[in-house]
C-alpha cells in the first residue's frame, strides 16, 4: 500500500498524502495550535462527525480526527473556507495515505440525502437503536459516512475530500511527511525545532515545509527534495 490513492505521478488531481489543517481565528492562533499538536504528537478527536453523530448511544464513539486528500498545491481553497478573512491563518500536517490507512483511518463515504445508500445506512442505525446494542458494528462505520447538504447549514462539503480516523490520532516524528504554513513562519519554526533538538526538550521536525500559496512547481520541488536540513543524528528516544 505504498501508493495508496494514486497510481501515476501525472495524475495531478490525486495525492498520496492527506493533510490535517489546524484551525485558528487568526494566524497566531493557528500557529500555536499546530505547534501544540506537534508537541503532543497527537491530533485530538474532539467532536463527533458523521451520519450518526447525534444518534449513536455513545457520542464519543463518533469523535474523529479529520484530514483532507486535496492535493497540497490546491489546499488554498480549503484554507479560505476554514479561516475566511485570514489568508495566512492556516497551518497543517501532512501524512502519507498509507500510514493513515495502517492506523485505521480512511476516506469518508458521502451519501447524498435520499439516495439508496443513505436510506440503507439510516435503516441500519434505526435497527441498532431498537436492539439497544451499543457494540453494533454500524457505530464503527458511521463516523466515516456523512451526508452533504443534510444539516442546518445545507453545506455541500464533499469537495473537501475528507479522511477521518475514529478517536485521537497519535503519530511519531517520522510519520510527518511535511508541514504546511505561511512562508513567513518557516524561519521561526525552523529555529523552534532546532532549539528543541539541541536542548532535547521536545519533538523536532526536519521534514519539508510548504506554503500553499507557492506555485505548484515550487511546492512539488519542496516535497521531493526536502526544504529543511535534518541533523545527522537525533537524540536518543526520538521517534
Amino acid at each position: 500500500m505504498t501508493r495508496a490513492g494514486r497510481s501515476s505521478h501525472s495524475w495531478t488531481d490525486m495525492s498520496e498524502h492527506v493533510v490535517h489543517m489546524a484551525k485558528g481565528r487568526n494566524t497566531h492562533e493557528a500557529y500555536d495550535n499546530i505547534i501544540g499538536i506537534l508537541g503532543s504528537r497527537k491530533i485530538e478527536a474532539r467532536k463527533p462527525f458523521g451520519i450518526a453523530r447525534n444518534a449513536a448511544p455513545d457520542p464519543s464513539s463518533q469523535c474523529a480526527a479529520c484530514f483532507s486528500e486535496i492535493p497540497v498545491e490546491r489546499l488554498d481553497r480549503l484554507a479560505a473556507r476554514r479561516i475566511p478573512g485570514y489568508p495566512d491563518g492556516w497551518h497543517g500536517i501532512g501524512f502519507s495515505k498509507a500510514m493513515v490507512i495502517k492506523r485505521g483511518g480512511g476516506p469518508v463515504l458521502y451519501a447524498y440525502f435520499g439516495t439508496p445508500h443513505e436510506i440503507a445506512v439510516r435503516e441500519l442505525i434505526q435497527q441498532a437503536q431498537i436492539s439497544q446494542m451499543p457494540n453494533d458494528p454500524i457505530w464503527r462505520l458511521t463516523p466515516l459516512i456523512d451526508v452533504p447538504g443534510a444539516y442546518k447549514s445545507q453545506y455541500y462539503f464533499e469537495w473537501e475530500r475528507e479522511w477521518r480516523h475514529v478517536g485521537d490520532f497519535s503519530f511519531d516524528i517520522s510519520d510527518v511527511a511535511f508541514l504546511v504554513m505561511p512562508e513567513k513562519h518557516h524561519e521561526a519554526a525552523r529555529h523552534f525545532f532546532a532549539d528543541a533538538y539541541t536542548e532535547n526538550i521536545g519533538p523536532a521536525y526536519f521534514c519539508p515545509f510548504v506554503d500553499i500559496t507557492w506555485p505548484r512547481e515550487r511546492i512539488l520541488c519542496a516535497l521531493a527534495s526536502g526544504s529543511v536540513a535534518a541533523p545527522s543524528r537525533l537524540p536518543e528516544g526520538y521517534r
